[in-house]
């Protein structure tokens, strides 16, 4: 079992920058990637960026040069940078594990862009 707790979120101005951190317990040698989704209200949860454990990273178009992932061992950042009010969601931490397959999901941190 893996088990992920978020922090970090928040109110913040468009423009603004916030830095969420996921850290990682338990299992961890049986992750292969880690990373980050966010559910606005009445959509999807989507991908936001992800990060491998070669250090290989995959992001949204639409935070693309706007936000960064980066991982440390057993914690996972995202720095994101050029809020727009459109960021708006709850962002959950997520881990994968290829073999056997199953995803870890944290509790989630809400983060608000508005004025």
């Amino acid at each position: 079992q893996v088990q992920l707790v978020e922090s970090g979120g928040g109110l913040v101005q468009p423009g603004g920058s916030l830095r969420l951190s996921c850290a990682a317990s338990g299992s961890i040698f049986s992750i292969n990637a880690m990373g980050w989704y966010r559910q606005a209200p009445g959509k999807q949860r989507e991908l936001v960026a992800t990060i491998g454990n070669g250090g290989g990273t995959n992001y949204a178009d639409s935070v693309k040069g706007r936000f960064t992932i980066s991982r440390d061992n057993a914690e996972v950042y995202l720095q994101m940078n050029g809020l727009k009010p459109e960021d708006t969601a709850v962002y959950y931490c997520g881990a994968w594990r290829l073999r056997p397959p199953y995803n870890y999901w944290g509790q989630g941190t809400q983060v608000t862009v508005s004025s």
